[in-house]
């Protein structure tokens, strides 16, 4: 995959860049990486950020009930 850098870009462009990446959940690489995808080849419906899809997921219960009782091993003969 090619890489792109680009530079000279306005301190307010970078600051809002990094403000939609926070809003997404995303990395700011990312977040750059969607808006060109969007830009040039137009937007797709169907992603979620990550955070978006941990938000989705249903909740499994209370963090005991998770709990693993303590493993001693067992005896191994060397």
């Amino acid at each position: 995959m090619a890489q792109l850098i680009v530079r000279n870009i306005e301190d307010k462009v970078v600051r809002e860049l990094k403000r939609l990446a926070g809003e997404h959940g995303i990395s700011v690489e990312e977040e750059h990486r969607r808006i060109l995808r969007d830009a040039l080849l137009g937007r797709s419906k169907n992603r979620r950020s990550f955070k978006e899809f941990l938000l989705m997921m249903p909740d499994a219960g209370a963090d005991r009930v998770f709990r693993r009782q303590k493993d001693f091993g067992r005896d191994v003969e060397l």
